[in-house]
């Protein structure tokens, strides 16, 4: 007779505190334990979810291969314990989680992108839709309605410019004809005679609900694994926190980088989408990254991660960008970001919630290292958001602490002494905690890690108070003061200057370099000595707008390190004065 699920809640109780120990005799006993879950019913849905969240941790973390099979064939039919928990009418609600969304069995709603939309649209075309509750009759919506579908369904102005309670679905089917209405409308789209970035911009205003059914797609967070070439078998503890140099780690020899073909690139593309979707995230690189940029890194202990920049077309005006993620032992963890300019790196990191007590100091220090080999960088930066900035939940976690100890500084003298009282506090009682309010203030700027100058050429603290946004402000109230808030004339007038200045020809430049030299000639202009910087200099400078609408977005970023005029021109613009308001100090990406 299966076991109730309030029978097995000990046992969960017992897989979740085995499932991480690594000392002889919790191989048997989480074989042991799997083996009597496996007959479970489960029918709480929290002690479902926990025994999800187990298999993954064991897929990725496993203590013996004989766990392998287990855990894969449990997790390869745990669609149907939730087709049974949602047949006997349970609260389904609590599969829709943030962080415990994207099992298989379970549905998923989100407002997507448009390049996501379309992409999940091809991926998924069976199991995906509009979901109409509300959303026909929503105000904002129909507004938005109202002023795009007319570009793809004739006359129907002849409602949307004067009539009320405007029977949208009609419209929609009778313009479809025999089509789904998604792919269709997802078509319509592509076939308007638009930049790409501008009707995906029409798409996205549309705020379009999307419901799709996960199944047991492979898609899904249940089985969005795959095999690994070798899997690594935890036999003895995992690597803590205390035991991660980050010192050390970034002096060991660069990681080897293998560079993916088109296809393997694309495979790639697709596993992220994958990964991102069912956990309702997206990030800017994970969507819309270049497939044909894509490296991998075997790091060891199972670990392999993979980075790749953006498209020409995509790219930030001023900052490069880099994303990646990890898989372990084929099981994605987690996925990472690092935008920046000459030897500065603002570095975003993200371990899913499952994954949180495996390694995450160690495997987060080889996203460094492969960071640091791919960039070159050495000042190393964690904006505010991440270490608890409008971020209960990096609050919670102590977040700052993990970077601090880590050895990451406060990148305030004001946040630097807090900082310093309450290690003073931590050491004279080990018992103390650092209070919300406290860890709330620590997270009011970024924090920097930084690898010794040798070159002479910087200082530590360089960057403390540089932002990108700093340099687009000014150049926003340039605009305002001297164009009369017109971007286009402001366009116009900085690149004949700059273009002057660096006996740039305009009528050499492709689309995307133009567009490279307009966004740089907006900084640029702000330096009154551009004129009268050496020939050279100018030169490298040319050479270094050119290289931003290059194949390799990297080759742009290590040539802002070797200008040294422009890297303190762009500390001069993009550094706030000290006596600005602490307020308007250390804004992130």
């Amino acid at each position: 007779m299966p076991a109730s699920s309030h029978d097995s809640n000990p046992l969960l109780t017992q897989l979740e505190g085995a499932k991480n120990r690594f000392n002889p005799g919790h191989a048997a006993l989480i074989a042991k334990l799997l083996a009597r879950l496996a007959k479970s019913e489960l029918s709480d849905p929290h002690h479902l979810i926990r025994f999800h969240e187990c298999l993954l941790f064991l897929r990725a973390f496993p203590h013996a291969p004989s766990h392998i099979g287990r855990v894969e064939g449990l997790l390869n039919t745990f669609h149907l314990r939730i087709e049974k928990l949602r047949a006997a009418k349970a609260d389904m609600s609590l599969f829709d989680d943030f962080d415990t969304s994207g099992i298989a069995g379970t549905i998923m709603q989100d407002t997507l992108s448009f390049e996501v939309a379309q992409w999940l649209v091809r991926r998924i075309p069976r199991h995906i839709k509009i979901a109409c509750d509300d959303y026909w009759d929503d105000y904002q919506s129909e507004r938005a309605r109202g002023a795009i579908w007319p570009r793809f369904i004739p006359l129907l102005q002849e409602d949307a410019d004067v009539e009320a309670n405007i029977p949208w679905p009609r419209w929609l089917d009778a313009a479809r004809g025999r089509e789904n209405p998604l792919p269709w409308l997802i078509r319509r789209f592509e076939q308007l005679q638009l930049p790409e970035r501008q009707f995906a911009e029409l798409y996205d205003s549309l705020r379009l609900p999307l419901r799709w059914k996960l199944e047991n797609l492979k898609i899904s967070r249940t089985r969005n694994w795959m095999g690994a070439r070798r899997v690594y078998f935890h036999r003895a503890p995992l690597i803590q926190r205390s035991e991660v140099s980050l010192a050390h780690e970034l002096t060991q020899p660069e990681p080897k980088f293998e560079k993916l073909s088109r296809a393997a690139g694309e495979s790639v593309m697709h596993a992220i989408r994958e990964i991102m979707v069912v956990r309702y995230r997206e990030l800017y690189g994970t969507t819309l990254g270049d497939p044909r940029t894509v490296v991998r890194a075997d790091l060891g202990r199972g670990v392999i991660m993979h980075f790749w920049g953006l498209p020409p077309t995509r790219r930030l005006p001023l900052r490069a960008y880099l994303a990646g993620y990890t898989l372990k032992n084929g099981v994605p963890i987690n996925y990472v970001e690092a935008i920046g300019l000459c030897e500065w790196i603002e570095v975003g990191f993200n371990t899913f919630y499952t994954y949180r007590q495996g390694e995450t100091a160690w495997i987060y220090a080889q996203a460094l290292r492969c960071l640091r080999a791919l960039t070159a960088a050495k000042c190393i930066s964690i904006y505010p958001y991440q270490i608890g900035q409008s971020n209960d939940e990096a609050i919670d976690s102590g977040a700052f602490w993990f970077y601090r100890k880590l050895g990451f500084r406060p990148g305030r003298a004001d946040l630097q002494r807090v900082c310093e009282k309450e290690e003073e506090k931590i050491a004279a009682d080990h018992q103390y905690k650092t209070p919300a309010r406290i860890l709330r203030r620590l997270a009011e700027a970024h924090m920097f890690y930084e690898l010794q100058h040798t070159d002479g050429k910087g200082r530590l603290g360089d960057w403390d108070s540089f932002a990108t946004r700093n340099i687009a402000l000014r150049v926003n109230r340039r605009m305002a003061r001297d164009f009369d808030g017109n971007a286009q004339k402001i366009r116009q007038a900085s690149t004949t200057v700059v273009a002057r200045a660096l006996n740039i020809n305009l009528s050499r430049c492709t689309p995307v370099e133009r567009q490279c030299l307009d966004d740089w000639s907006l900084l640029l202009a702000l330096i009154p000595s551009l004129t009268r910087w050496t020939r050279d200099e100018k030169i490298q400078l040319a050479k270094i707008i050119r290289a931003k609408s290059g194949p390799d977005e990297m080759f742009y970023l290590h040539q802002t390190q070797r200008h040294q005029h422009l890297r303190r021109e762009l500390l001069r613009i993009g550094s706030h004065e000290p006596n600005l308001a602490l307020t308007q100090r250390h804004t992130s990406f």
